[in-house]
């Protein structure tokens, strides 16, 4: 495959896990970085060895070929619609929009202009993820009839120094970590069709207490801080699907699927691995470990790893796609429909009325074992 250069605009912390993990994958290429603050730019771009740009330049360089849009969720529309007039393809974190139009607008540049779009999250694409997906459609639960997915915590302010733009609408907990279960769930049962929610906000005001220049002072929540919701798939799957800051402890399995012959288990999806367990018509759980599979192994934080973490993954897997011409897996319709389930939600939440899905997506083509291992660089050893 014809190498492909690589961009990266928005240079914070998530930028050191896609820019270290990029030396792991074959076919692209590091070329350069650009972030608002020069300074930022330049100190990653000494410490991974590319040239530090700015924006424009970034934007008008010939050998980059896929511009890495690693902003802040507020900066994605902006960022992405400039890479995507520049005549770039583009690759941005997660949300694709803080809004479903601004997300419908970036698909429908993309696809005017003929360019690919991926956006996070990818770590369906992992070991875990893999495990499932296979054992979906071999049939391991038959028919999927109902299931539960859970992402229950006590939000941000006790460990984020400046964590208020994460109460603020865009973000909350059903924008912010919504994306990684609902883009699993797709990518297990396909579309979803409607929703109904419930929405309330634990507390007006969060007190921070993370060490930093705004610890023991207090902000205002502005976006729902719990969302309760029950999806209906097009499969006519039935899941419940719950998000909240507002929880200190709690025992819920992150995802479990219930089918006409077995149960699924899966780890939490914001990480590549993981232990998923089957359950065969009420038969003990069988486990099947994540950590000696590929894109599976414990790797993140870097210097005192405990988890598996492989973004970089789908960026890979969206520039083979631009010289096979097939769809990306972490496609930009797909990131679309996960943003519109979400709104749906928080719309249902406000009205008390189930909302329909307009939209629709193709489940993601399964990421089979062989060309997994054929994303890597040759030199690279990732268990």
């Amino acid at each position: 495959m014809t190498t492909i250069g690589l961009g990266v605009v928005g240079c914070g912390n998530i930028a050191m896990t896609y820019m270290r993990n990029a030396k792991l994958f074959g076919g692209v290429e590091l070329r350069g970085c650009a972030d608002l603050s020069a300074d930022m730019a330049a100190t990653r771009a000494r410490e991974y060895g590319v040239r530090a740009m700015t924006l424009d330049e970034l934007y008008a360089a010939p050998e980059i070929d896929i511009v890495l849009n690693l902003t802040i969720p507020a900066a994605h529309f902006d960022v992405t619609m400039s890479a995507l007039s520049a005549g770039k393809h583009v690759f941005t974190e997660k949300p694709l929009g803080v809004t479903a139009q601004e997300g419908r607008r970036i698909v429908a540049e993309a696809r005017g202009r003929g360019l690919k779009l991926g956006s996070a999250p990818d770590t369906f694409l992992g070991a875990a993820g893999r495990r499932a997906r296979r054992l979906m459609d071999e049939g391991a639960i038959g028919k999927p009839v109902a299931g539960t997915a859970f992402m229950f915590g006590r939000g941000m302010e006790h460990w984020h120094p400046n964590p208020q733009f994460y109460y603020q609408p865009g973000a909350g907990p059903m924008l912010d970590m919504g994306p990684y279960y609902l883009t699993m769930l797709v990518n297990l049962l396909g579309p979803v069709r409607r929703v109904m929610a419930l929405t309330s906000m634990g507390e007006a005001e969060r007190l921070i207490t993370a060490e930093g220049p705004f610890q023991n002072t207090r902000f205002a929540v502005g976006t729902p801080t719990t969302v309760l919701t029950l999806l209906e798939f097009s499969s006519g799957a039935q899941v419940t699907f719950g998000t909240s800051w507002d929880v200190f402890r709690h025992s819920n399995h992150p995802i479990e699927l219930h089918g006409t012959q077995g149960s699924l288990r899966l780890p939490d999806p914001d990480t590549f691995g993981g232990t998923v367990s089957l359950s065969e018509r009420g038969a003990a759980w069988r486990d099947f470990p994540s950590e000696g599979e590929l894109y599976g192994a414990i790797n993140w934080p870097f210097a005192a790893p405990e988890r598996a973490n492989y973004r970089m993954l789908g960026v890979c897997d969206l520039a083979r796609s631009i010289a096979t011409g097939q769809a990306p897996r972490a496609s930009g319709d797909l990131a679309l429909h996960v943003l519109e389930v979400m709104e749906a939600a928080l719309r249902s939440g406000e009205t008390g009325e189930a909302v329909h899905i307009e939209g629709t997506v193709a489940q993601p083509a399964p990421l089979g074992e062989a060309e997994a291992r054929s994303l890597l660089a040759p030199e690279a050893e990732a268990a």
